[in-house]
């Protein structure tokens, strides 16, 4: 018997087994193929079993059971969603892999004299950035600043990179010479794993060293913090993210802070 004289519930099902990725290629196979892989049947199982918690403080939430979750779910791959009810968290769906990205606001961040003029001010960039306000640096010396997410947040058995988004406006300095440390590591354990350690990065660096820094092509640049797995993420370990530049207590302007983002590792 051939697959295709399967049912197209068997064929979906079969499908749903596989990834977004591979059920996309299996739509080249024949017309049956294409039609079992827009199944609700394979989409509901590639979208996070709890998206309907984590959006229902969001603008979705009165549309997403009008949309098929195949539709559902590129639009969340493709339109970062505001979440939570102080909308300081953005939400999306890893194309690839379908497991779960967050980022999270300066809002959500701890920075030291964040709300200290003259050391640090709050605007607004419409049409830059997905949320309402972004830190600017206007001068420290101490510069610190913190993220903590917890792992039962996120997808299990996943490999995560944090990365921190920021722009350097025309008033950057300090950052040319200086590097900044990045460490990533679970609260209370040091770093991640034993082997996590910590990195130094130039956030403004020169062009042979800016392999570093990526371009992320919506107006924000970034660089990856570090990496983490986590595990099963029922144990609600807490994931902490630390910058620091404290070392020569030379004044810093000019740095501009989206948030921090957590999202799938390709390839591991």
């Amino acid at each position: 018997m051939e697959i295709t004289q399967l049912p197209e519930e068997c064929i979906s099902l079969i499908i749903s087994f596989t990834s977004p990725k591979d059920a996309c290629r299996s739509s080249l196979v024949c017309p049956l193929f294409r039609s079992a892989m827009d199944s609700d049947m394979v989409w509901r199982r590639f979208l996070p079993h709890d998206y309907h918690q984590i959006l229902s403080n969001s603008a979705l939430v009165s549309s997403m059971d009008s949309l098929s979750k195949k539709d559902l779910f590129f639009h969340l791959c493709d339109n970062p969603i505001i979440i939570n009810i102080d909308k300081n968290m953005s939400f999306k769906i890893d194309k690839e892999s379908g497991k779960k990205c967050y980022m999270l606001a300066a809002r959500r961040l701890s920075i030291i004299w964040g709300d200290t003029p003259p050391y640090w001010g709050w605007t607004s960039l419409p049409g830059m950035s997905r949320f309402s306000e972004v830190a600017e640096l206007w001068s420290v010396c101490w510069l610190d600043i913190k993220a903590r997410i917890e792992t039962n947040m996120l997808s299990p058995k996943t490999t995560y990179g944090a990365y921190f988004v920021y722009q350097l406006n025309e008033y950057s300095d300090g950052f040319e010479e200086n590097q900044v440390e990045f460490r990533v590591y679970f609260e209370g354990e040091g770093d991640v794993n034993g082997h996590g350690g910590s990195r130094s990065v130039f956030l403004d660096p020169l062009e042979d060293e800016q392999q570093l820094c990526r371009d992320r092509g919506d107006g924000w640049i970034e660089v990856e913090m570090g990496e983490f797995y986590n595990d099963d993420g029922e144990d609600h370990r807490v994931v902490v993210c630390s910058l620091m530049e404290t070392d020569d207590y030379r004044s810093k302007s000019g740095l501009v802070v989206e948030g921090i983002e957590f999202r799938p590792k390709s390839g591991i």
